[in-house]
């Protein structure tokens, strides 16, 4: 078996404990991450993108 944190360990039995906050933490994922991607965007903003130098931050003039 391979390691577990005691971490890990009380959150699995805390999550066994209360089977509502899985659901919870699958809503707020699908409110924050889980969006529709438009690859039309996408694409237009990586084509917008401009090559940055390697370091901005040292001007010489």
């Amino acid at each position: 078996m391979a390691y577990t944190s005691e971490f890990t360990q009380f959150m699995n039995a805390w999550l066994e404990q209360h089977p509502e906050q899985i659901e919870e933490r699958q809503a707020g994922r699908a409110l924050w991450w889980d969006k529709p991607q438009d690859p039309g965007v996408q694409q237009a903003q990586r084509e917008s993108k401009i090559a940055q130098k390697s370091y901005p931050y040292f001007q010489i003039s």
